[in-house]
């Protein structure tokens, strides 16, 4: 680090030495704009200089994961710097995204909120139960447009190739621009470190496969070193001499390299790396197919007419098994590949009826709804629903009813005779 910041060292120390971490959240304007969110959640939102809807949370501020409006998914816990490669990434409705590297999520959904429902998002994690978990945050956060896969990157991309028009490679690193936060320093060492941009060269040579011509690359980690960083990127370069880096039009964090940005705690967050990167060559895309809309038997048709208004997922419903997912993006042919989800799960088919499942109000808005129940952020009724407990609503509910925090939606129950069965799922719920 004294090589890396010179004169700028004994600043970056204090900050290291220093018990007050940057912490932050960011808006999903999916469900939520930041107004809304600044009269509820308790605290003055001062903006991060990273993403237009990033924010700071106060260090006295605790339990923000058990905010109300946190279950519903109206706000994502982020470090403000990791906000960062997805500004720089620059992604345009109607764009095809792909997140390679994409548990737990936060690049994901922050991708998923610059593509406001057009376009797709597909976010991939290799790791098993790292890829349950970042599908359990782009279900909470209510994204409806995104397919989730468990691949190795280099199997995905080569049957992917050409397909996509930004790709984003949040390699997996040596997270020294954590260890203010975890135990990754004891982790911690050089033979750790070259191992590290090894495998980051590899995944950012798998990546570059499914990167249509004149696509954009955004390659980003949370560590210092310069071998993780500005090492890869020129290793990168020299064996593709047909990506090019660029400027990012940010003015964020510090240049590196002409146009990359490296980011201290000097200049607001926790750490981080990002270079973008534009691809000049040819790639024939894979085609694709949109999905024909299966015949549905009768209790599916009624379910989705009379739980939701106005068909909020579209007409193209599938049936998997025993469940229900609607999705009308066209996809590449993605048999022999693991894919965890595609599109919103809206229920499970039981014998001549529907179980709804959790998902498809979380990607519901509440004028979606047929039913509704709304609770304050605040309110006794949204704690005890959070818990898992039976309420006491209006008797003239009946059936499967969203619940709202706010005008958010966070779950959902079956109403009869002024009583609300809760489904919240028992893995969320409270203690």
């Amino acid at each position: 680090m004294k090589n890396l910041l010179a004169d700028e060292y004994e600043e970056w120390l204090k900050f290291y030495n220093s018990g007050d971490v940057f912490r932050g959240l960011r808006v999903n304007t999916l469900k939520c704009g930041a107004d809304k969110l600044a009269k509820h959640i308790g605290f003055e939102l001062k903006p991060t200089p990273f993403c237009r809807d990033g924010f700071y949370i106060p260090s006295e501020i605790t339990g923000i994961g058990n905010h109300p409006l946190h279950h519903a998914g109206a706000f994502y816990v982020q470090e403000p710097s990791a906000t960062s490669a997805v500004t720089m990434l620059g992604v345009q409705k109607g764009d095809r995204v792909l997140d390679l590297c994409a548990a737990p999520g936060g690049k994901s959904t922050q991708i998923a909120c610059a593509l406001g429902g057009e376009g797709l998002l597909w976010s991939n994690e290799i790791v098993k139960n790292r890829a349950i978990i970042l599908l359990s945050n782009i279900e909470r956060m209510g994204v409806r447009n995104a397919v989730v896969s468990n691949c190795r990157p280099d199997a995905l991309c080569d049957r992917l190739r050409g397909y996509f028009d930004r790709v984003l490679v949040d390699a997996p690193c040596s997270g020294e621009g954590m260890f203010r936060k975890n135990s990754a320093a004891e982790e911690w060492s050089v033979e750790h470190v070259k191992s590290c941009a090894d495998r980051q060269l590899k995944i950012l040579n798998s990546a570059k496969s499914a990167l249509k011509e004149n696509g954009v690359l955004v390659y980003s980690t949370c560590t210092f070193s310069r071998e993780e960083n500005e090492g890869v990127i020129e290793r990168f370069l020299a064996e593709n001499p047909d990506f090019v880096l660029e400027d990012s039009g940010v003015s964020f964090g510090r240049p590196t390299l002409g146009y990359a940005r490296r980011i201290f705690p000097m200049d607001g967050g926790e750490g981080h790396f990002a270079a973008r990167l534009r691809k000049r060559s040819y790639e024939p895309s894979v085609p694709e197919t949109r999905r024909k809309t299966d015949k549905l038997p009768d209790a599916v048709a009624e379910f989705y007419t009379t739980v939701f208004r106005d068909k909020p997922f579209g007409e193209s419903l599938s049936i998997v098994g025993d469940k229900i997912l609607a999705f009308d993006k066209p996809l590449p042919d993605t048999k022999g590949l693991s894919v965890l989800r595609s599109g919103v799960l809206l229920g499970e088919l039981r014998k001549n009826r529907v179980e709804p499942h959790h998902c498809a109000f979380m990607a519901a808005g509440a004028e979606d709804c047929a039913e509704r129940v709304d609770f304050d952020c605040d309110s006794d009724q949204i704690r005890r629903f959070l818990h898992g407990e039976e309420l006491e609503i209006a008797s003239d509910l009946k059936g499967y009813t969203a619940v709202t925090v706010n005008g958010v939606t966070v779950g959902f129950g079956k109403a009869s005779g002024g009583r609300l069965k809760n489904k919240y799922p028992k893995g969320l719920r409270t203690l």
